[in-house]
């Protein structure tokens, strides 16, 4: 990216675009003008593979993105790119389901949050529900779990444990309903699970009172006991349709239960039981 400053009298704001580079102005005066001049996505953003990318009716799994060869590359130039090619990488986001970013010098957690950021996505303040043990880095970033490793995680679908996710799409949904089972929560966080939360952590408060309000704002029942609590949560939608691509999607962790919940507190045997046993 160059910078380019233009000794020239008072101009208005201009965004200038071509077939070999972009040209974005970021501060204006009377006396100087500063403009960056970045690359246009086909150069900046260039489609690659990696060993076990899938393909599913001719869309690769995920697509990778990385800059040409002889570009230059940072983690404030990814995040600039992103403001303004960012229509084009949502769209490659619906496309595919998944988008994966690499080569762009992005190494320090401040740098990826500071990509995250540019895709000004809703954020999801707090992850009320969520069962994992995790700590705030900055900003948007945050460890994926703090359980030893160890502890086996199985890929599931990390935002159908809660009623309150992120919406990328919004649309309605309808289709056949699931009992869901229950777990224990206890008081203190247990670092040793990978599904370690207590109540307090979970439900991010101490007051019983207030923990009861945000659980039935999730469709929980919270049930009382002597060191811990038990929650009820159901019957949750298994299957949901998205209407913007007209498909059907597996939204629960059913499979979780069955092949990760294996601790001092969990038993994949007694983990998922019907209903009415």
């Amino acid at each position: 990216m160059a910078l380019t400053l233009i000794d020239k009298g008072f101009l208005r704001p201009q965004f200038k675009r071509d077939s070999s580079r972009i040209t974005f102005y970021l501060k204006q005066s009377p006396y100087l003008q500063i403009k960056f001049i970045g690359w246009n996505k086909a150069e900046f953003f260039a489609e690659s593979q990696v060993p076990h990318q899938k393909s599913y009716s001719s869309v690769p799994f995920p697509t990778v993105l990385s800059p040409a060869a002889a570009l230059p590359s940072s983690a404030s130039l990814l995040a600039q790119s992103v403001k303004v090619h960012g229509l084009y990488l949502k769209s490659l986001l619906h496309k595919s389901g998944a988008v994966l970013l690499g080569g762009y010098g992005v190494s320090t957690a401040d740098e990826f949050n500071e990509v995250v950021e540019a895709f000004e996505f809703e954020e999801l303040l707090r992850y009320i529900g969520g069962v994992a043990l995790r700590t705030n880095v900055v900003g948007r970033v945050f460890t994926a779990n703090e359980s030893p490793p160890e502890q086996k995680i199985s890929f599931h679908h990390e935002m159908a444990h809660v009623i309150t996710y992120i919406h990328m799409i919004q649309s309605s949904y309808s289709t056949n309903y699931l009992l869901s089972d229950y777990v224990l929560y206890g008081d203190d966080d247990d670092p040793s699970s990978a599904i370690g939360h207590s109540w307090k952590s979970t439900l991010f408060t101490n007051d019983k009172s207030i923990a009861e309000k945000r659980a039935a704002h999730l469709g929980m029942k919270l049930q009382w006991t002597e060191d811990c609590v038990k929650t009820i949560m159901g019957p949750i939608l298994a299957i949901r349709f998205d209407n913007s691509r007209n498909c059907k999607i597996w939204f629960n962790s059913m499979v979780a239960p069955y092949t990760r919940w294996k601790d001092s507190r969990n038993d994949p045997e007694k983990a998922g039981k019907l209903g009415n046993s």
